[in-house]
């Protein structure tokens, strides 16, 4: 079973960055496609980026603002959010795949984290 914690949420000002982690337990852990959703108050739970082998994708709303990366000796994931918006507030899940293909939809991610919150004020 892989195991699966956030951190690094907190509140931030608009234009602010903040960069969050998600430290994975698991011996195939270089194996997975690693991927941030995010839910806001009220909101359906949407991706937010992902990583796997044959690149890396981003949601229209945080590309170019957000980077994700990964450090498979650390079997640690990382979300590098800059130029927050107000609207990217929300909770921010960290998620597993298996499998480094097929879509990026939160029903086919295998391993989910507790999530960590962002907050970003005006």
């Amino acid at each position: 079973q892989v195991q699966l914690v956030e951190s690094g949420g907190g509140l931030v000002q608009t234009g602010g960055s903040l960069r969050l982690s998600c430290a994975a337990s698991g011996r195939t852990f270089g194996n997975l496609a690693m991927g941030w959703f995010r839910q806001a108050p009220g909101k359906e739970r949407e991706f937010v980026c992902g990583t796997r082998w044959s690149g890396d994708n981003y949601a229209d709303s945080v590309k170019g603002r957000f980077t994700i990366s990964r450090d498979n000796a650390k079997n640690t994931v990382y979300l590098q959010m800059n130029t927050l918006k107000p609207e990217d507030t929300a909770v921010y899940y960290c998620a597993a795949k298996r499998r480094a293909y097929g879509p990026w939809s939160w029903s086919d991610m295998d391993y989910w984290g507790k999530g960590t919150l962002v907050t970003v004020s005006s």
